[in-house]
């Protein structure tokens, strides 16, 4: 059993407040195995003051500075990779081949993408005689989730400091070890004290008392957006900048001229990619009517093919997908598929209950429905499982409508055989990113949401932006003659 019981406040691991404990479970045995500490206002307080105090001089730190000390991040990150996999498949349940593929791939990726802008960044600009100055925000709180745990945190942590901020970070309970690890690294890395620090502990607690904070300037949030109204409203009294990534359930239009089977067997495999755990995973299909059957017949093909395994097994290879974070979840996501099929949708694969030869850690069927209708429980509310809703459509029009009835706005995908069909139909989904014909991520573009799925974009230069606040120093120049 692990045990970091202490939290990363003023550079020192220090002891709670007051002692209050908590058991990682790893998801794959159903068993513990670590234990962290949970914290509660005071905690807040000690922290906030120490990154009040920091802001101080770290917020008139040279670019060289913050350069240097991102850089010496990113070595001491590379060190711990391995360590910072296996802790991301021990608390969240991803293979092991996708942890370091991906979930730990893509905190290196932020952090050289944040350091690519920073060298070249214009933080002043003239606009006739006035100075257009950015400046950093302040002490920013950070809240950040468990499907894709250290890329939340560091798409958050390193444009932060990278602005000249400083932080208070609040890392999912369910996956806190990753961001322990984290904090590691950024002190052998040798981030001063109070610029960056660590308070676990529970939204309710912790998480509110950031949000109420006065001596925080900004909330930066990532989770479900019944989490992110409340952090919304208790950021409000004191007129804090809250930045949110929240739910998503995102369309994924197959076009008549789309290659009907590359399409859709790949829509089923991103799907079904880290166990459904995504908040921008393409989990409504829709298929032109005429191919709905050839359609169901290759989802079902492609998802009876995909395998579910314990995350550190020698079965688990790409492609192989492992159990869902927590019981909590699980049981969500089976109520979400009996209500699937309760409601009338045709269950073309997978269903309730574990995977054959799993009966124990969390592990859900790779499943499913066509027939779906837009109306149905399962097309409104995100599942965040491995679960897939394919809808028929009569009309392009019909599709573009259906795919925009939704409260969330955060993704959408469509797949065309003709770039300039695609283009045009991704200019109709209201969505803040919408990847064309299977494209993957962007270091470098923004990411985040329209309506219920936030505000405020993350990654890239966008992304940096957002920690920075403009200053319009009146009188600068001289005025021409």
């Amino acid at each position: 059993m692990q045990e970091r019981l202490q939290f990363y406040i003023d550079g020192k691991w220090v002891n709670p407040t007051t002692p209050k404990t908590l058991d990682v479970i790893n998801p794959a045995t159903e068993e513990p195995f670590a234990r962290i500490s949970m914290g509660s206002k005071a905690d807040v307080d000690k922290a906030v003051a120490a990154a009040r105090k920091a802001f101080e001089t770290w917020s008139r730190t040279t670019r060289e500075q913050r350069l240097a000390i991102l850089q010496k991040v990113m070595g001491v990150y590379q060190t711990k990779y391995e360590e910072i996999a296996k802790a991301i498949s021990m608390e969240m349940g991803a293979p092991m081949w996708l942890s370091k593929a991906a979930q730990a791939a893509t905190g290196m990726g932020h952090l050289a993408e944040i350091v690519k802008i920073l060298k070249d960044y214009k933080f002043e600009e003239k606009l006739g005689t006035t100075n257009i100055v950015k400046e950093p925000v302040g002490v920013c709180g950070l809240i950040t989730p468990w499907n894709w745990p250290i890329n939340q945190i560091v798409c958050k942590v390193a444009p932060a400091l990278a602005a000249g901020c400083t932080v208070v970070l609040k890392p999912s309970e369910v996956a806190p070890m990753n961001a322990m690890l984290f904090a590691d690294v950024l002190h052998e890395a040798g981030v001063p004290p109070g610029v960056f620090n660590l308070v676990n502990g529970d939204g309710p607690t912790v998480g509110e008392a950031m949000s109420h904070h006065p001596g925080i300037d900004m909330m930066s949030f990532t989770g479900s957006t019944r989490a992110g109204i409340a952090v919304a409203k208790a950021a409000a009294e004191t007129v804090k900048r809250v930045a949110q990534e929240l739910g998503g359930k995102s369309p994924n239009i197959v076009l008549e001229d789309a290659d009907l089977t590359k399409a859709v067997s790949g829509g089923v495999m991103q799907m079904m990619t880290n166990s459904g755990q995504s908040c921008n995973a393409p989990s409504r299909m829709f298929v032109p009517k005429a191919k709905n059957d050839q359609a169901i017949a290759i989802a079902k093909a492609t998802a009876d093919k995909v395998k579910v395994a314990p995350p550190d097994s020698p079965e688990s290879v790409p492609g192989v997908i492992g159990p869902v974070v927590s019981e909590v979840q699980f049981n969500k996501i089976q109520a979400l598929i009996q209500k699937g099929i309760d409601e009338g949708a045709t269950l073309v694969s997978g269903g309730v209950g574990r995977p054959d030869g799993l009966n124990r850690g969390y592990y859900v069927k790779p499943t499913v429905f066509a027939n779906v209708t837009n109306d149905m429980t399962i097309a409104r509310e995100e599942i965040f499982g491995p679960v897939l809703c394919m809808l028929a459509y009569d009309t392009e029009e019909d599709a573009i409508r259906m795919a925009n009835d939704t409260v969330y706005g955060l993704s959408g995908y469509v797949q065309s055989g003709d770039i300039e069909h695609a283009r045009k139909v991704a200019s109709r989904i209201r969505a803040g990113n919408v990847h064309i014909n299977g494209a993957g991520a962007d270091f470098s573009s923004p990411f985040g949401g329209y309506k219920q799925s936030g505000n405020g974009r993350e990654w890239g230069e966008h992304g940096f932006e957002e920690f920075l606040e403009t200053k319009a120093v009146l009188g600068s120049e001289p005025k021409a003659a």
